[in-house]
């Protein structure tokens, strides 16, 4: 299980890459959150890596920045173990015919 703290640090990360992001750009906050749709104040709590802002802000905020497509292999299908296996399996065949004897 995660640990509140492990959460709070990975927000704090992708906070601090965010305002990077926005810095590269060379966007104000007032701009940058006009794009996004969100108050300045939302995106200084997204910057902070603050867990109450609303998840629909990040992914406008990856989309302006262009990497909405990094997130593809977080949500990507996984194959279990035993769907692995049963795609293994070969699907059963019958026998041919024999022919009748008169």
């Amino acid at each position: 299980m995660v640990t509140l703290t492990r959460q709070a640090s990975a927000l704090a990360a992708f906070g601090t890459r965010l305002r990077a992001a926005r810095l590269e750009r060379g966007d104000t906050m007032s701009v940058f959150a006009q794009r996004i749709g969100a108050s300045e104040s939302t995106l200084r709590a997204m910057e902070k890596g603050l867990p109450t802002v609303q998840a629909g802000f990040w992914i406008e905020a990856l989309w302006v920045l262009d990497r909405l497509d990094e997130l593809d292999p977080v949500l990507a299908a996984r194959t279990g173990v035993l769907d692995q296996a049963r795609a293994a399996v070969r699907p059963r065949q019958r026998a041919p015919r024999r022919p009748r004897e008169r």
